[in-house]
């Protein structure tokens, strides 16, 4: 599934409508270069998953923990700053059950990460960004299905 968001409030948008329509649990790996906007849209889905108070950037802290209204957890990854998969194993995550994971930069992880239901390539096009969408596993096949039928999507797509 690919699209257009012309402005900071479509990615906002998008990820409102990611987070209206996933499953009990997923796995989200987002791509795209620096400022492509992935952490935004990391930030709207958590916002409309109820998470309130600051949503700070792991980028320093590589990884960051939030409760969800409906009782499970979402890790939020920055692996940019990490060399090597190996350090992964420092953060703790061996057995973490998260509800969500928002893995930004996942290639760094290597197979130290759980394999993505949905990657999300974000790119810069000018003003705004393209978005593709990618099922990976049954799971996210199911999470487009979804999506495609939210009104929020549908207003994104007319505007672009």
């Amino acid at each position: 599934m690919k699209f257009f968001l012309v402005d900071s409030e479509a990615t906002e948008t998008l990820g409102r409508a990611l987070a209206t329509t996933r499953p009990v649990t997923a796995v989200v790996h987002l791509h795209g270069d620096l400022g492509a906007g992935k952490s935004t849209l990391a930030r709207a889905m958590l916002r409309a998953l109820g998470v309130s108070g600051a949503i700070r950037s792991p980028t320093y802290t590589l990884v960051e923990r939030y409760p969800l209204a409906d009782d499970g957890e979402a890790l939020h990854l920055d692996l940019y700053r990490i060399a090597d998969a190996g350090e992964l194993e420092f953060l703790g995550l061996d057995g973490a059950e998260a509800a969500l994971w928002l893995v930004e930069w996942p290639e760094r992880g290597g197979s130290g990460l759980p394999a993505a239901d949905l990657r999300i390539e974000l790119a810069i096009a000018g003003p705004g960004r393209g978005v593709e969408l990618i099922a990976m596993s049954e799971t996210g096949r199911g999470w487009l299905e979804a999506l495609q039928s939210s009104p929020e999507l549908q207003a994104i797509v007319a505007a672009s």
